[in-house]
C-alpha cells in the first residue's frame, strides 16, 4: 500500500515555526515567519516533489507573503512573536527534519537580508512582481519550484 503524504495548511506549519523559535529561545518576527514559510514550500517543491501547504503565496512589496498568515500574527507589527496558545501541531516523520533545518537555518536571519534572498533578479517573487505591477498577485508553484 502506497504511503499517503500529510497535506498541510499555511496556518498549521506557521504554528508549528513559531512554536519551534519560541520554545528555542529565538523567536521571530512576522516578516521572517513569511520567508522561512516561502523557503519551506521551495525545499518540498525541490525535494519532495510536493507542496508543503496548499496555500497561495502572494508577491508583496517585502516579498513572498501567505496571507492568512501574515493577518493571524500582525498584531506582533516587527517584533518577536513570542506567544502563540494554539494547540501543537503534528507533522509527519519525514516533513519534521526539513521544516527544522530550514527554520535553524534562517531564524537568525535579520528580516532584511530574507527579504534580499527572495527579492533575486529573475527568482519567482520578482518575476511575479513585473517592476511593481504585480503586489498581490500569487506566485506561481513552478516558478517556487524552478528558483535557483
Amino acid at each position: 500500500m502506497a504511503r499517503v503524504e500529510k497535506q498541510y495548511d499555511a496556518v498549521e506549519i506557521a504554528r508549528y515555526v513559531v512554536k519551534k523559535c519560541i520554545a528555542d529561545g529565538h523567536p521571530i518576527s512576522n516578516l521572517q515567519l513569511q520567508k522561512i514559510l516561502y523557503f519551506i514550500q521551495k525545499s518540498f517543491l525541490k525535494n519532495k516533489n510536493r507542496v508543503a501547504f496548499k496555500d497561495d503565496i502572494e508577491a508583496w512589496k517585502f516579498g513572498p507573503v501567505i496571507p492568512k498568515v501574515y493577518y493571524r500574527y500582525s498584531g506582533f507589527g516587527s517584533m518577536p512573536i513570542t506567544l502563540d496558545l494554539s494547540e501543537p501541531v503534528s507533522l509527519d516523520t519525514e516533513d519534521g527534519p526539513i521544516i527544522d533545518t530550514i527554520i535553524s537555518d534562517l531564524r537568525e536571519e535579520s528580516p532584511w537580508r530574507l527579504v534580499n534572498l527572495t527579492h533575486r533578479p529573475s527568482g519567482a517573487w520578482d518575476k511575479t512582481v513585473q517592476a511593481g505591477c504585480g503586489y498581490h498577485d500569487i506566485i506561481p508553484i513552478q516558478d517556487i519550484r524552478e528558483e535557483e
